[in-house]
């Protein structure tokens, strides 16, 4: 499968999609993550090993964290280097009051969104879908 580059049709095929359950960011100071932790999304810091998993993961092994999310992921298999696709996700939802956490996975890109606001924010990327749909209509 080719990854798409053209934002004319990254935007309408973005397909987002909101995954069951509530997961948090935390950070450890080892280079892995505890024993029955399983991360979702792993950063390497200076300051120590930053990791997105599931809240009651997070709860069981006594993980401090401060932000709970929705996990969206848009369903396009985006190139790392398409132009304009983080930017237009990242202005609708902000122009909806929603802040947004991106992560560019190989195949696609996953947006962590506040927890309380998911529905909102899965919302917000289908009208942009939509109107990226209208923009290459005729």
């Amino acid at each position: 499968m080719n990854a798409e580059r053209d934002l004319t049709r990254l935007l309408p095929g973005m397909r987002p999609e909101l995954a069951p359950g509530r997961y948090v960011f935390t950070t450890v100071a080892g280079p892995a993550a505890p024993a029955g932790v399983v991360p979702v999304v792993t950063v390497t810091e200076s300051e120590g090993l930053t990791l997105v998993v599931r809240q009651e993961e997070a709860d069981a092994a006594s993980l401090p964290y401060d932000y709970v999310a929705g996990w969206i992921t848009l369903r396009i298999h985006s190139a790392l280097d398409a132009v304009g696709l983080t930017a237009a996700v990242a202005g609708a939802l902000a122009e909806a009051g929603l802040s947004c956490n991106v992560v560019a996975g190989f195949h696609h890109d996953h947006l962590f969104v506040e927890h309380a606001r998911a529905e909102e924010a899965l919302a917000v990327l289908e009208r942009l879908t939509r109107s990226g749909d209208d923009r290459n209509r005729p």
